[in-house]
C-alpha cells in the first residue's frame, strides 16, 4: 500500500510538473505574441517596424557614410542587430573625406575595415609637402615601428564609402534601407528610436533601445542632442587634376599660398585632388565666371609647375565643386535612448585631414563601450554609462580638431607682420628635421594624438619665431613684434582648447565620468540565460 501510494505521489507531482510548464510556456507564448502586434500596429498613420525580417532592432544608425556604414558593420559583427537609414544609398560624389591618415587606418584595421581601401584605386601617403615662395619641404609619417602596410591612403570618398556599405550589408544582423530620417522619436524625454520616409514615399517608425546619428555636417538632428556652434571659416574649391605628377610622389602638397593654403593628393593612379581655400564664407561665382578668373589669375601663378597645366585644364573643363569648410566643438547633450557620432556631433577644418581618424577612433571607443553590455534596454543607466564616450574620445579628437584650427589659422597669410611672422617661423621648424618635423607630424598623422605634444610644438614654434626676431641684434621694434607674435599664438590656440574643454583634454583621468562603470545591464546573454532559466524552463521572457 505504501509502495502504491508513493506512486500516486510521484505521478501527481509530475502531473503538476508538466501542468506548470505547460502554463509558464503558453503565458510566454502569449506575451510575444502580444509584443510582435505592438511592434507591428499602426500608429499615426506610420506603419512601425522592429528590425530586419520582423526581429527586434538594437541599434538604429542614421546615415551610412563613412561613420554610419563603420560603424554598422562594427557593431553587427559584434552581433547587435542594426538597422541603418541612409537618406541616398548611390555613390556619393564629394571633395572631402579622400585622405585617411596612417592613424585612422589604424583604426580601420582596428575595426576589421582595411579592406576597404582595396581594389578602389586607393594610393599609399607616405607624407606631407610644404611649399611656400618656391622653397619646399619635405615630412614624412614616423612609420618605422609599424607594419609596411600602415601607411595614409588617400581615394575617392564615394568609393570608399559603397565598399564599407557593402561589407555592412554582408553580415545577416545588419538590415541597409533607403529612407530620410524625418524626426527622432521621443517619448518621457527618451528616444525610443524614429521616424522616416521610404523611397516610395511611405511614412515609417522604427524602434531600438539605441539610436545612433550619424547624418554628416548637414545634420538636421544634431540640435535635439548637442548645442551645435557652427562656424565657417573657409570654402574649399575643388578640382581633379589629370596627366600630371606631384613634385613629391605619395605625398600630400600644402602649398602656403596668398591668401590661404592650397591642398594637393592624389586620389587614384591618375588624378590628383587640388583643394583651393577661400577664406570666408563667400566664393566668386561660376556662372559670371568670376570663379575661372580668379582661379586662373590669383591661384594659378602659386601652383607648382609640375602642375600648372593640368590645373588650368581642369579650370577650363568647367568641373569645379564648392563646399564650405565646417568647424564645431563637441557640446553634447546627453539624451536617453540616443547618441551624436561623425560630423553631425564634431567637425574641424579639414586642412589636416583628420576627420575620418577620429570618426574611427570614436567608433572604436564606442564598441569598447557597448561591448560588455548583453542588451540596452535600460535608457537612463545608459546614458549615464555612456557620458564616459565623451570623456574617452577627448584626447585623440582633441588633438586633431586643435591642430587643425590652429594650423588653419597659422598658414593664412596676413598683412599683420606678427602673424607673417609666425607663419614663416612654422615654415621654418618644421624644416629643421628630427624632433622638430617628427614631433609635428606624428601628431597630424594621428599616430600621437596627445594634446600636451601640440601644445608644446606649437609654443616651441612662437618661441623659435620670436628667436628669429632677436638676431642678430635685437631692437625695440623686433622685441614689440615678437610680444604679438607670442600673444597671437595665444589667441590662436586657447580659444580652441577652451572649445574643447581644458579638462577633458588635458586631465581626463579627474572627470567622473572617465570611471563610469557599465551598468547591471552589463550582464551578458549567456549569464543572463542562467540566472532566467530553471529546470529547463525560461520563467522570463528576454527583453522585458
Amino acid at each position: 500500500m505504501d509502495a502504491v501510494a508513493g506512486a500516486g505521489q510521484l505521478v501527481g507531482l509530475a502531473a503538476a510538473t508538466l501542468l506548470t510548464a505547460a502554463f509558464l510556456v503558453a503565458v510566454k507564448m502569449g506575451w510575444r505574441r502580444r509584443r510582435r502586434q505592438r511592434e507591428v500596429a499602426p500608429e499615426g498613420g506610420c506603419r512601425v517596424v522592429g528590425g530586419d525580417g520582423g526581429d527586434r532592432t538594437d541599434i538604429v544608425i542614421v546615415g551610412a557614410g563613412v561613420a554610419g556604414s563603420a560603424l554598422a558593420y562594427t557593431l553587427g559583427k559584434d552581433g547587435r542587430r542594426v538597422h541603418v537609414i541612409e537618406r541616398d544609398m548611390t555613390e556619393p560624389d564629394r571633395i572631402v573625406g579622400e585622405l585617411l591618415q596612417p592613424g585612422g587606418y589604424l583604426k580601420l584595421m582596428e575595426l576589421g575595415l582595411e579592406d576597404c581601401v582595396e581594389e578602389i584605386d586607393a594610393q599609399r601617403v607616405l607624407g606631407y609637402a610644404l611649399l611656400k615662395d618656391g622653397r619646399n619641404t619635405k615630412l614624412s609619417y614616423p612609420l618605422e615601428k609599424f607594419h609596411s602596410d600602415v601607411a595614409g591612403r588617400s581615394f575617392h570618398n564615394g568609393r570608399f564609402i559603397q565598399k564599407m556599405r557593402q561589407k555592412a550589408a554582408s553580415l545577416p544582423n545588419v538590415h541597409l534601407e533607403q529612407g530620410t530620417v524625418t524626426s527622432l522619436l521621443e517619448e518621457g524625454g527618451t528616444v525610443k528610436g524614429v521616424q522616416y520616409k521610404t523611397k516610395s514615399g511611405e511614412e515609417l517608425k522604427a524602434y531600438a533601445p539605441l539610436t545612433i546619428v550619424c547624418d554628416g555636417c548637414f545634420s538636421n538632428l544634431r540640435r535635439v542632442l548637442c548645442s551645435p556652434k557652427v562656424d565657417v571659416p573657409s570654402c574649399f574649391v575643388g578640382l581633379v587634376l589629370e596627366n600630371c605628377q606631384l613634385p613629391h610622389p605619395n605625398h600630400g602638397h600644402v602649398i602656403l599660398a596668398n591668401p590661404s593654403p592650397i591642398l594637393c593628393y592624389p586620389i587614384s593612379s591618375t588624378e590628383i585632388r587640388c583643394l583651393v581655400d577661400i577664406p570666408g564664407q563667400k566664393v566668386p561665382s561660376m556662372a559670371t565666371g568670376e570663379m575661372a578668373k580668379y582661379l586662373k589669375t590669383v591661384v594659378a601663378p602659386q601652383i607648382p609647375p609640375e602642375l600648372h597645366d593640368s590645373f588650368i585644364a581642369a579650370i577650363d573643363k568647367g568641373s569645379i565643386r564648392t563646399m564650405p569648410n565646417r568647424s564645431m566643438p563637441a557640446a553634447p547633450l546627453p539624451t536617453p535612448g540616443a547618441l551624436l557620432m561623425g560630423d553631425a556631433f564634431n567637425m574641424r577644418h579639414p586642412l589636416t585631414g583628420g576627420g575620418m581618424t577620429v570618426a574611427f577612433s570614436d567608433i572604436v571607443v564606442l564598441r569598447n563601450l557597448l561591448k560588455p553590455l548583453g542588451n540596452l534596454h535600460d535608457a537612463p543607466s545608459l546614458c549615464k554609462y555612456l557620458e564616459s564616450f565623451y570623456t574617452l574620445r577627448k584626447p585623440v579628437a582633441s588633438t586633431i580638431n586643435t591642430l587643425a584650427g590652429a594650423l588653419y589659422k597659422v598658414f593664412c597669410a596676413s598683412t599683420d607682420q606678427a602673424k607673417n611672422e609666425m607663419r614663416e617661423a612654422c615654415f621654418d621648424y618644421l624644416s629643421l628635421g628630427g624632433v622638430f618635423s617628427n614631433g609635428p607630424i606624428a601628431l597630424l598623422s594621428g599616430l600621437n594624438p596627445r594634446p600636451l605634444s601640440l601644445v608644446a610644438h606649437f609654443f616651441a614654434v612662437a618661441i623659435y619665431g620670436v628667436g628669429r626676431l632677436m638676431l642678430p641684434v635685437p631692437s625695440p621694434k623686433r622685441m614689440w613684434i615678437g610680444a604679438r607674435l607670442v600673444s597671437g599664438a595665444c589667441g590662436i590656440i586657447f580659444p580652441i582648447i577652451k572649445a574643447e574643454g581644458v579638462r577633458q583634454m588635458f586631465f581626463p583621468a579627474t572627470v567622473p565620468a572617465y570611471y563610469r562603470a557599465p551598468p547591471s545591464m552589463e550582464i551578458s546573454e549567456k549569464k543572463e540565460q542562467k540566472y532566467r532559466v530553471c529546470f529547463g524552463i525560461e520563467l522570463f521572457p528576454s527583453n522585458v
